[in-house]
């Protein structure tokens, strides 16, 4: 009997600390984005909402984006991508890693299509295919990107170790150039 109360202890510690880790991810390399996403362009956030899933068991932000390049597939000017996580009136859901967009905000942003059935998209590999655009803090002021997100782990399976994940930084047209050597092969 006490073995079995052992078992049970140890078991919900490990449940415990598994769920704080949060979201776990294997990292994808820009080419591997490219190939798993029928999309990437480079777009604006014009404006978000919350939605139920049919069952009311999951909240989604839906965020429009005016398009102003395609880099792979042919977005029109406008689309709508879904995520998971969001705030209605009473409720909210939060999601680790996934980064709402405000207005405004630039992205290149890897895509395939949603399982809504909708025509909306999703972000491939989470926060992976979300490359939020920024300028360098020095005189160039370079164009920039980043995928970086606090509260997610990377698990590499050739080592078997997590460590935090910090993302990929650099230049916008050095993305640019990347995927549209992928897009090419």
């Amino acid at each position: 009997m006490k073995s079995r109360s052992l078992a049970t202890a140890i078991a919900i510690v490990l449940i415990s600390s598994l769920a704080s880790m949060g979201t776990t991810i294997v990292p994808m390399s820009v080419e591997r984005l490219t190939e798993a996403s029928t999309h990437v362009v480079v777009a604006e956030a014009a404006d978000s909402w919350t939605e139920w899933n049919a069952d009311q068991t999951m909240v989604f932000t839906v965020t429009r984006f005016h398009v102003s390049e395609n880099l792979k597939g042919e977005a029109g000017p406008t689309i709508t991508v879904r995520q998971m996580g969001g705030r209605t009136a009473h409720y909210e859901q939060k999601v680790a890693g996934v980064r709402h967009w405000q207005t405004g905000d630039q992205a290149v942003l890897f895509l395939r299509p949603s399982e809504a059935g909708d025509g909306s998209l999703v972000v491939t590999g989470l926060m992976q295919g979300d490359f939020r655009v920024f300028h360098a803090a020095d005189q160039s002021r370079e164009a920039m990107v980043s995928n970086g997100v606090s509260g997610v782990h990377s698990y590499d399976p050739a080592g078997k170790t997590l460590s935090e994940y910090s993302g990929a930084r650099m230049s916008l047209l050095d993305l640019k150039s990347r995927v549209k050597r992928a897009a090419q092969q």
